[in-house]
């Protein structure tokens, strides 16, 4: 586990704003309130004003972070991760390719932390084949663990059944940040490799990821605060 495990349960939920305007995101983030102090924001909102969105979820306290899987040429990725430092977002996303990586981490400043995409949740074995890959999920996450871990990258986000194994190849120093997480019982959507909030954690995820568990709950506030609780609870068990 690394330092961010003695962050409050609250400030390791990020909460993904999955929403195709600014209007509606910031509808959420009211209703939210002071229950969530975290916010992902991806290519949907991204595209609909989300990124001058950023500067407004800082500015209020907050804590933003774009995920926009970089993948590009070096000066490019470069380039993109300055613009994306001086937004105040304290994370930033790059998909785990050497190159990639290595760029991202020399521009990196003002405090954002790189993560590096092994492989999307919405993958597995059966994608990789058809994609060219001639290596499992597994295989493929531990490579590209090892090569964020030898170029410094900050953290990496990953399932949560690739936790403790990534900890182990990475060890205390980076940061696991862990989407796909639906609460026993609720709809797995398109992700194939999922965990709940407690088995997440207890395996030693810094930090989790929930979209619609939350912001399509009827009551996205006491879907948020309960989702904290078990984080508190599952975080509290691992501490021991």
């Amino acid at each position: 586990m690394t330092e961010d495990n003695d962050m409050p349960p609250r400030e390791r939920l990020i909460v993904a704003l999955d929403f195709s305007s600014v209007d509606e995101a910031q509808a959420m983030v009211t209703r939210l309130g002071d229950a969530v102090s975290f916010y992902k924001i991806g290519y949907q909102l991204a595209f609909a004003g989300g990124i001058t969105f950023a500067h407004t979820l800082t500015d209020a306290g907050k804590q933003v972070f774009i995920d926009l899987k970089i993948h590009d040429i070096g000066n490019t990725v470069a380039q993109g991760v300055k613009s994306v430092a001086r937004l105040g977002a304290k994370f930033l996303t790059v998909h785990a390719y050497p190159q990639t990586m290595q760029a991202a981490v020399d521009a990196r400043e003002h405090g954002l932390c790189i993560l590096a995409v092994t492989v999307l949740t919405s993958h597995d074995d059966s994608d990789l084949a058809t994609a060219g890959y001639d290596m499992t999920v597994a295989e493929l996450v531990a490579r590209r663990a090892m090569q964020a871990r030898d170029i410094g990258v900050d953290g990496l986000v990953c399932s949560g059944e690739e936790v403790a194994k990534l900890r182990s190849i990475v060890g205390p120093k980076l940061k696991l940040v862990t989407p796909g997480i639906r609460p026993a019982g609720s709809d797995r959507g398109e992700q194939k490799r999922i965990a709940t909030p407690d088995a997440a954690i207890t395996a030693g995820a810094d930090y989790l990821v929930v979209g619609r568990p939350i912001i399509a709950a009827a009551d996205p506030k006491a879907a948020a605060q309960a989702i904290v609780a078990e984080i508190a609870v599952a975080a509290a068990r691992h501490s021991t």
